[in-house]
């Protein structure tokens, strides 16, 4: 059976990676970033990437060079490496999962989006799964890929877990993967498999069939990403629960 993911997931917008603000240096994913969002009492979504010698790295990119110093892969470098680049407009350094859980302290829920290759490693749920094992605040966690959210449902079954989904996957580089997976990713085909407690679904895409029949059928909680502006938020409370948003600081 679905069940529904806990109520405080919904309950508080969703600062996505951290309360950022990048003309006033604070950037995304970094700790002022967190301490910002803990700040004005958000919920905080991060991303999460596998280092070379298996370490969770709290980073969007698969490479540096967008926000950081450098040019290397994330997987190409050890967590002790990553926690020493640079990063442009800021003294700040990338996190650890076990760097960021000790900053947030269990004060304001979290979201981890784990970042997928698709080629079946799961290596960031094994070592979420060794680091949440000793947290005790809220915690959920999501992927756009499906291995990921069975692998959270088979190694962390009681953790709130969630699928990151949108209408369609036929063009930019979901055509990368094989015709098969994308199917499978497409109106949440996959879901008697995962099994998710919440969906984070493409505001832009709403209305759209398969959130309204997880959320409204088999009671799946139901985010948006990424809500920036005013008619993004209006869309998000007429067909949603709650949302991810960056930008500009919502009334609680």
């Amino acid at each position: 059976m679905f069940s529904r993911a806990p109520d405080w997931l919904t309950a508080r917008p969703i600062a996505h990676r951290g309360l950022h603000d990048r003309a006033n240096g604070v950037i995304e994913n970094m700790p002022s970033a967190i301490d910002a969002a803990v700040a004005g009492n958000f919920a905080i979504e991060v991303d999460l990437q596998p280092s070379a010698d298996h370490e969770a790295m709290v980073h969007h990119d698969y490479m540096l060079g967008r926000l950081t110093q450098g040019s290397d892969e994330l997987l190409s470098l050890t967590a002790a490496q990553l926690k020493q680049v640079g990063f442009k407009h800021t003294a700040e350094h990338m996190m650890t999962l076990g760097d960021f859980c000790a900053r947030v302290a269990g004060r304001v829920p979290i979201v981890l989006e784990i970042k997928s290759r698709f080629d079946g490693s799961c290596t960031v749920v094994k070592r979420m799964a060794e680091v949440l094992a000793s947290y005790s605040g809220p915690v959920a966690a999501m992927s756009f890929d499906p291995d990921q959210v069975l692998a959270l449902r088979e190694l962390m079954p009681d953790l709130p877990r969630g699928i990151v989904a949108e209408r369609h996957y036929d063009d930019g580089e979901w055509l990368q993967l094989p015709l098969e997976k994308r199917r499978e990713m497409t109106g949440l085909r996959h879901a008697f498999r995962t099994r998710p407690h919440f969906v984070s679904y493409k505001v832009d895409d709403l209305p759209a069939p398969a959130p309204w029949i997880a959320r409204n059928i088999f009671g799946c909680a139901l985010i948006t990403w990424t809500v920036r502006t005013p008619e993004q938020q209006a869309r998000t409370f007429r067909y949603a629960d709650q949302m991810t948003f960056e930008g500009f600081i919502p009334k609680l």
